[in-house]
């Protein structure tokens, strides 16, 4: 089943440890309801919201087109989220299973997984292909902003 727009995770915010549902598809970026840090934004989309929760997003998107039968695909994804909440109020990550989401796949035309892009608004601004350490991941995101600007 695709996610909707009401899907919500539970985040616990890293700076005061309370819990917080962060909304798959919303206006702005995700802030602690107590303390007001930053949340890291990590949702999941299909062919259905695709378009609501990754390009209408505020924050430069971090896309991970990834299959649930991938070896690598499982390593980069918590190296991923790792990414997300330490580029907090930055970055926002969607997941999406490219076998579950056909159109997103051919759209990207997806031919190796984990493929990797960096959306501006819908805009793509840096794509890659393969798995890579957390550090890595995040030098390429950051880089890619840099060369943004």
């Amino acid at each position: 089943m695709s996610p909707t727009n009401t899907d919500s995770r539970t985040v616990v915010c890293a700076a005061c440890g309370r819990g917080n549902r962060v909304p798959a598809a919303a206006d702005g970026r995700p802030r602690c309801g107590s303390c007001k840090s930053p949340l890291p934004w990590i949702a999941d989309a299909g062919d259905a919201d695709f378009e609501e929760v990754a390009e209408k997003a505020a924050p430069v998107v971090l896309v991970d087109l990834w299959a649930t039968w991938c070896g690598p695909c499982r390593t980069v994804g918590p190296a991923l989220e790792q990414v997300a909440r330490e580029l907090a109020g930055g970055i926002k990550l969607v997941r999406v299973d490219v076998d579950q989401a056909p159109r997103i796949a051919q759209k990207f035309q997806v031919q190796a997984v984990p493929t990797l892009i960096l959306m501006d608004r819908g805009e793509v601004i840096a794509r890659q292909a393969g798995a890579a350490p957390a550090p890595a991941l995040r030098q390429w995101v950051e880089q890619a902003l840099r060369d943004r600007r």
